[in-house]
């Protein structure tokens, strides 16, 4: 198998828009997919070219995206769903604007926090600057000033704290790389991120939205209850739901909405949502309806973190700024005072 690498959201969006108005033209899948193959990087071909061979061998798209192990566990849910309805062209459609949506938000939070990160930097050079010139500074009994209260002063008191510095970014990096594989998962991540203020509901309503859309395409094909679920599981992997103990739960006599509710997996909108629908006999419709207010209460729901982390970065630079000042103020006025009792 070749070595696949992992490739990027805003890549796959376009790729899968383009890839819809080519299945619903009426062009054979594998040819559209070659066409796109030539089109991306070559780092990322491989990937492309396992997916190839896979459709060539009989293979649905959404299985030969699984295989790979390099495409988001939403994106190969909703092809699955594609695959298994019939309805190809339109899931890919709705799957590139949830991608897009995604990397748009993952953007707007990035440059929320270029400000309070480039005064960060400055924070840090500052009090670079102030360790440095403390090694060429005294008070008035010769003993070196230590500005800022850390113990370090000039060239190598510099070097000690950029070395604290790097490690603690290098630290910070690390983590956060390990905790966006774990959400991407499913994982550890996940589990904890959900119950967070502002960006735990904004999660649980984006993943409610993807179970949602994939219900509502699989009841639009016909498909039953267990299967239905099952693939809504497959788009919203942090409500998966066993196929095997809804159908237990449905044979006992109990209508789907029971059968969701006694699982404990999904939210109670998701619930709600189902019973209106089997209520009014248009499942497919009204999950469709709530999938799209849930996307907008998740947007307001990441929008609100995204404001929020702005401004506690914003806070911690103030206040990291506040403290250098005050330190340094308070150390020469300890200074002048020395002076003027001595003089």
């Amino acid at each position: 198998m070749p070595a696949t690498r992992p490739i990027p959201d805003a890549v796959l969006a376009a790729l899968l828009h383009r890839l819809s108005i080519a299945v619903a033209a009426g062009i054979d899948l594998r040819r559209a997919w070659a066409s796109e193959t030539s089109r991306v990087p070559g780092r990322w071909r491989p990937t492309m070219e396992l997916v190839a061979a896979r459709l060539g061998a009989g293979n649905g798209l959404g299985e030969a995206c699984a295989v790979t192990g390099a495409m988001p566990d939403v994106l190969t849910g909703m092809l699955l769903v594609g695959d298994r309805t019939g309805r190809l062209a339109e899931v890919l459609e709705e799957t590139a604007t949830t991608l897009a949506r995604s990397v748009a938000t993952r953007r707007t939070l990035r440059a929320a926090l270029v400000g309070p990160v480039m005064r960060l930097v400055v924070a840090v050079l500052a009090m670079v600057v102030m360790i440095f010139v403390s090694g060429f500074s005294s008070d008035p009994d010769g003993v070196a000033l230590d500005i800022l209260g850390l113990g370090l002063a000039g060239r190598g008191g510099v070097i000690l704290f950029l070395s604290g510095v790097t490690a603690t970014v290098v630290s910070l990096a690390a983590a956060g790389a390990a905790t966006w594989k774990s959400w991407r998962g499913r994982g550890w991540a996940w589990s904890v991120g959900r119950h967070l203020p502002l960006i735990g509901p904004a999660a649980v309503a984006a993943e409610a939205a993807s179970w949602c859309r994939a219900a509502s395409l699989a009841a639009h094909a016909g498909v039953g209850a267990g299967e239905m679920v099952e693939l809504a599981s497959c788009a919203a992997p942090g409500f998966g739901c066993d196929r095997i103990q809804v159908e237990d739960l449905l044979r006992s006599g109990r209508d789907l909405p029971e059968t969701l509710a006694a699982t404990g997996r999904l939210p109670p909108a998701v619930i709600e949502a189902v019973a209106v629908g089997e209520a009014t006999g248009k499942t497919a419709e009204t999950l469709d309806r709530v999938a799209d207010q849930l996307d907008q209460a998740a947007v307001r729901g990441f929008a609100a973190t995204v404001r929020t982390v702005g401004f506690l970065a914003w806070a911690l630079v103030a206040c990291l700024m506040a403290a250098v000042v005050i330190r340094a103020v308070a150390t020469y006025v300890r200074m002048f005072l020395d002076l003027t009792r001595t003089s």
